[in-house]
């Protein structure tokens, strides 16, 4: 038993020690930047030949066409000449910062105690120094979604952008709405399953009347704090205040047909906005999520088909569905939270399968932001509008585009990560032992 203990102590300091970032975070931007002669998207509009960006204490001030405006001695300016310039791509639903070894518990801060935790905040839990986010950020995915996860009422998710000494110097809204994991309503008849379908329906129901009894409690509370503001605070019921008043939405994570369309229904009747998360079927009613303006957040296309007479494209035509059908959604990614960098490829692949471009690279920008609820912050280059951007030499979309400058709120960010470090390593090895030409060597 002590060799146990001993060992399960040194797998959680190892892990502390992989989880720690090296790189020194930016400081704040101290002088005016525009960069000149590159392609601007601003993805709000049509793009821009030849443009320039201007951007002064975080903040976007001008977005043109033509010669750039006149600026002081004290403006950094790069030339940016044959190069594109876009917004920061948005990962809208991740558990960047709350895990980091998935095989280890010590590192994984995804969820509370309980089933109903509508109080736990997943900002708060957000470790700065996370080894994922530069990897992820090398890759132009500049702003995330936190999310917590387990049981029925998981917590609050945030909006953090991917550079900050803290959690509170990286918080962009540190509580965009509530997270719900819906039950599903129809039994598991996989070969894998063994438990009887009438008892898996038994726990269905009982879980969806524990969901309508937590949300009637929190409305009840809410009546009885308006009536009587003497009433003992409760912070459970408090946390959903802003949701109940419908000032932030609930995000109900819902795949299934039938899932997706109960839990529509529950939220509309407790006269909740509802965002789906996931929607693997969302497809299959379109009509309701239109007429109800219900947005969707898909996890991603690289995913099998669910179901034997599926066909095999169904998750890479979905976007295209969906933005044929007039529904709004945006994409996040579905993989283990190390691969967060491989969210464009993602849109990319729906591309292929019918998307029109603008319309991918707006899903994991501008219409992430929007239903997110911090596109006044981010999302799309605009005046007034963070200076969250990075410069490219190519469609971001694409695998062999790299991304040269990256801005954080106006802070150039260190664009170095573990992988880089390691491939700068074992190319000196081999310049030094000379097992292969110069010539040979990786475009540094």
């Amino acid at each position: 038993m002590h060799r146990l203990i001993a060992f399960l102590a040194c797998g959680a300091m190892a892990g502390s020690a992989w989880a720690q970032d090296l790189t020194v975070k930016a400081p704040p931007q101290s002088r005016p930047v525009m960069i000149t002669g590159a392609t601007i998207h601003p993805v709000s509009g049509p793009s821009i030949e030849r443009g320039y960006i201007v951007f002064d204490r975080g903040r976007i001030t001008a977005v043109g066409g033509g010669a750039p405006p006149p600026v002081g001695a004290q403006t950094t300016v790069i030339d940016a000449s044959g190069k594109h310039v876009y917004p920061g791509l948005i990962g809208a639903v991740t558990q960047l910062g709350l895990t980091e070894i998935q095989a280890l518990r010590p590192p994984t801060d995804t969820r509370e105690v309980g089933s109903v935790t509508p109080e736990a905040r997943a900002v708060v839990a957000v470790n700065p120094d996370s080894t994922l986010m530069p990897v992820t950020r090398s890759n132009g995915v500049l702003v995330v979604g936190v999310f917590p996860s387990g049981g029925l009422v998981a917590g609050q998710a945030a909006a953090v952008q991917l550079e900050g000494w803290t959690w509170e110097e990286m918080s962009i809204k540190g509580n965009i709405g509530t997270a719900v994991e819906y039950p599903l309503v129809r039994p598991v008849t996989e070969w894998w399953s063994t438990r009887p379908a009438e008892e898996q329906m038994r726990d269905a129901r009982r879980s969806i009347d524990r969901l309508v009894e937590v949300f009637r409690t929190a409305q009840a509370y809410a009546s009885a704090r308006a009536a009587d503001p003497m009433q003992p605070a409760d912070l459970r019921w408090e946390a959903l205040g802003s949701v109940l008043d419908g000032a932030l939405p609930v995000f109900i994570t819902a795949n299934d047909v039938d899932q997706i369309t109960s839990a529509v229904a529950w939220a509309l009747e407790m006269k909740l906005r509802p965002v789906i998360v996931g929607g693997r079927d969302a497809p299959l009613v379109t009509d309701l999520l239109k007429a109800h303006d219900v947005p969707v957040i898909l996890r991603g296309t690289h995913n099998m088909p669910r179901r034997d007479d599926s066909d095999y494209d169904e998750a890479f035509t979905r976007p295209a569905t969906l933005e044929r059908a007039g529904v709004r959604w945006c994409l996040a990614f579905s993989d283990d939270t190390a691969h967060e960098r491989n969210l464009p490829y993602n849109a990319a692949t729906a591309v292929a399968y019918g998307l029109p471009r603008d319309a991918a690279l707006r899903s994991i920008t501008l219409s992430a932001a929007r239903i997110l609820g911090i596109d006044d912050a981010v999302g799309s280059l605009e005046a007034g509008k963070h200076a969250t951007l990075i410069v490219t030499n190519g469609d971001p979309l694409e695998v062999t585009t790299k991304v040269e400058i990256a801005f954080v709120g106006g802070r150039r960010i260190d664009l170095s990560n573990k992988q880089t470090v390691l491939a700068e390593k074992y190319r000196e090895r081999f310049r030094q032992t000379g097992d292969i030409p110069r010539e040979a060597e990786a475009p540094r």
